[in-house]
């Protein structure tokens, strides 16, 4: 929020007046200084609810919420808000309004940091994006762009370079947030190095995938990182085959669910899963859109992408998979650094389990079967980080219980950090 400094006209206080909500105000003039390019059409809605302000309380809380709504707008850099009295034609005192705003640059660049879940890949590449809310409506904003990166995967033995455009609209909905995307890309798969198996060489080569995806939130918690209640589900729907040569259906759903209890102590319970198949019998779903499961933040004592089918060291991903988890987060020992360091750290304990395969559609119900039998499963303990509200570290203990012939197994000490946890 910007400071706002005010100045009221000069009456005799009474204990009425120390009530904001019963001092009458009216606004002569709203100034918005440092415009620009920004069309003033838009400018001239967004102020005039402020314009429209009776009482010096609803002026101020209408000129907050007009910056709140030109940030998410992204209409301005930096937003400061000034109130001061001013003299009518008729010598009438009312109030003036100023906004001073500095525009974002037309073009702009810059150098960022990418967290992912510590899966030793190397990605570089570059972009170049858009983005517009649709009839000033910061909740309903169109974005695309144009996009070339490259990304080497060691767990699977190949590198990829991706030229792409997509598109994207977001809109909300009484449930929740939708978002729906298309996806242009002309992908080039090599093999890693001499090492990578011929179950991955024979994959190498072009490919053109055009896809659209639906991808539903409805997020409840009170915190996206170390949640202490709320609710989470997340659904997303991928078909590719909208022209190119890359055809397949997939579906994904996660659901967390988080409670407090006494002592600051936190229950959650978490599910995720997906499926997915080619839209042709005699097609198969290539290396780099199946699935793959094991890590520090998901599937705890694994090696990353360390579980399923595997190939000479290599692993092939699957079309099938789930996932489940139980935590119990506590604060640390003794409360060191309550109320402020201290509290972003959490103790937890947890089990988590799951499977990964593929599934043969002429025998559904064997091919299920086989993925929900013979599941991993480990248990342990650790200490939990937050990095602000973007990503967290783990240092976890991690005792695998059931592993599987060719899983990648990581027991004892073992340290996560990413975006994305269960």
């Amino acid at each position: 929020m910007g400071t706002v400094h005010a100045k009221a006209p000069e009456v005799t206080p009474t204990e009425d007046d120390i009530r904001f909500e019963r001092i009458p105000a009216r606004v002569e003039r709203v100034i918005v200084e440092g415009v620009g390019r920004t069309k003033d059409d838009i400018i001239i809605k967004e102020v005039r609810p402020i314009l429209e302000s009776s009482t010096f309380q609803e002026m101020v809380q209408n000129s907050h919420e007009v910056k709140r709504r030109m940030e998410r707008l992204g209409l301005f850099k930096q937003i400061g808000i000034f109130i001061d009295t001013c003299k009518d034609s008729g010598g009438q005192t009312g109030y003036e309004v100023t906004f001073e705003v500095r525009e974002f640059r037309p073009v702009s660049g810059g150098i960022n940091t990418l967290i992912g879940n510590n899966d030793a890949s190397l990605t570089r590449g570059y972009s170049c994006n858009f983005s517009k809310p649709v009839n000033a409506n910061p909740d309903i904003l169109l974005s695309g762009g144009i996009y070339q990166f490259h990304g080497s995967y060691p767990w699977s033995g190949y590198k990829e370079t991706d030229r792409g455009v997509e598109l994207d609209l977001t809109f909300p909905s009484f449930l929740g947030s939708h978002s729906l995307r298309w996806d242009g890309v002309w992908r080039d798969l090599r093999a890693l190095s001499r090492t990578t198996s011929f179950a991955v060489r024979e994959q190498a080569g072009h490919s053109l995938k055009s896809s659209l995806k639906h991808v539903f939130v409805r997020d409840r918690r009170d915190d996206t990182i170390l949640p202490s209640r709320g609710s989470l589900i997340r659904l997303t729907q991928e078909y590719a085959g909208i022209g190119g040569n890359v055809e397949f259906s997939k579906q994904e759903l996660e659901v967390q669910f988080n409670k407090s209890l006494f002592w600051d102590t936190v229950v959650q319970l978490s599910l995720a899963g997906g499926v997915m198949r080619p839209l042709h019998s005699k097609d198969e779903v290539r290396i780099n859109d199946r699935f793959f499961l094991g890590g520090p933040l998901t599937l705890r004592g694994f090696n990353m992408k360390g579980v399923g089918p595997h190939s000479d060291g290599n692993a092939l991903g699957a079309e099938a998979y789930w996932l489940c988890a139980a935590h119990i987060y506590t604060p640390l020992p003794f409360r060191p650094g309550k109320g402020g360091f201290g509290d972003l750290f959490r103790t937890h304990f947890f089990i988590n389990g799951g499977n990964l395969g593929n599934v043969n559609f002429n025998n559904l119900h064997g091919s299920l079967r086989d993925v929900g039998s013979e599941f991993r499963w480990a248990c342990g303990g650790g200490v939990v980080l937050r990095l602000g509200r973007v990503a967290r570290m783990e240092l976890n203990y991690v005792v695998p219980m059931a592993v599987q012939q060719g899983d990648g197994v990581n027991p004892g000490l073992q340290f996560g950090i990413g975006l994305s946890f269960l």
